[in-house]
């Protein structure tokens, strides 16, 4: 065989093996299967951290389908339908707009927040993220894209329930993520308020925790997993951060984190909190809570820490 074409089908060796590299990555990092979207019934989060807390999470659980509630249905801005449950105790008061985790379940992630919203008399729109849930989708960006999907929600919001009724964008893990991401964009007026747990300041740099933590090395995996996204997701995951985006966010804000998070680091949140352009903002670290866990670990401080913050931004 003439060297020519050794050389070439070595390169095409290379590209082809080089695309598969990508696609592999995206497919781990962004792609959802549809079997993959359904949770059992009381299902809870992955990791043995999570345990001694099963019998209070399912709980929360059940005492939510004691709640009034109504399924919603919106459009996002690409044309996904997008699902979503408001519960309705407090008539005419604010509302959180809640967003769960990565591959996370609304009911699951957020039942916990559900409890939360009781207790400080706020009504709750509990949404299934896309590519999650009822929502479609099978692409996920880490909040690229699913922040203007907060803006179709925020903008549903004010148009059902009007001026008088606050509404805040609440988030845990990638949900505060793209909260965060979502706080600089032109929301309606009556978005008075952000409450992000455990979140990230960087999406790059929580992707290459979860790389090392898997074992490999994050320098050398990290650019197949941004390509990957770019070629086959259409998004880049250095596009922007909520650390960047919050330097030009003016929304009061609160930051929760455990300080034994192994998946976010707390750093994260303290990057997130010096970046804030918002006069009234607030770091609250709960101690030996891991990540998604800082309301289970500590309720009472949760709580008692938002209820003292509401001033800055709710005014009923």
């Amino acid at each position: 065989m003439q060297p020519i074409y050794v050389f070439l089908i070595i390169l095409a060796s290379i590209v082809l093996l080089f695309f598969i590299t990508c696609y592999v990555c995206f497919y781990m990092a962004f792609y959802m299967p549809n079997n993959k979207k359904a949770f059992k019934k009381y299902d809870i989060p992955p990791g043995e951290e999570f345990e001694p807390f099963r019998e209070q999470m399912v709980s929360w659980m059940k005492e939510a389908e004691g709640y009034k509630s109504e399924n919603i249905t919106i459009k996002s801005y690409d044309g996904k339908t997008l699902h979503g449950t408001y519960y309705e105790s407090f008539e005419g008061g604010p509302i959180e707009i809640m967003f769960h985790g990565y591959r996370g379940s609304s009911q699951r992630d957020l039942c916990g927040g559900l409890n939360r919203c009781h207790k400080l008399k706020r009504n709750v729109l509990l949404v299934d993220q896309r590519s999650h849930g009822k929502s479609e989708g099978n692409v996920i960006s880490f909040g690229i894209k699913e922040r203007y999907d907060v803006k179709s929600w925020c903008e549903y919001a004010f148009k059902r329930f009007g001026e008088n009724v606050p509404l805040l964008i609440t988030g845990i893990s990638m949900g505060a993520g793209t909260v965060l991401m979502a706080s600089s964009l032109p929301l309606p007026k009556t978005v008075v308020g952000v409450i992000a747990d455990c979140g990230y300041s960087s999406i790059k740099e929580v992707i290459k925790v979860s790389i090392r933590n898997m074992k490999l090395p994050a320098d050398i995996c990290y650019p197949f997993v941004r390509l990957g996204g770019i070629i086959f997701g259409g998004f880049d995951v250095e596009q922007t951060s909520p650390e960047q985006e919050l330097k030009k966010s003016v929304l009061p804000t609160v930051f929760v984190h455990g300080d034994n998070d192994k998946i976010v680091p707390v750093e994260m949140s303290k990057l997130n909190y010096d970046a804030c352009n918002a006069t009234n903002k607030k770091l609250v670290i709960i101690k030996d809570a891991a990540h998604g866990a800082a309301y289970l670990v500590d309720p009472n401080k949760y709580v008692n820490e938002l209820e003292e913050f509401k001033s800055n931004y709710i005014r009923v």
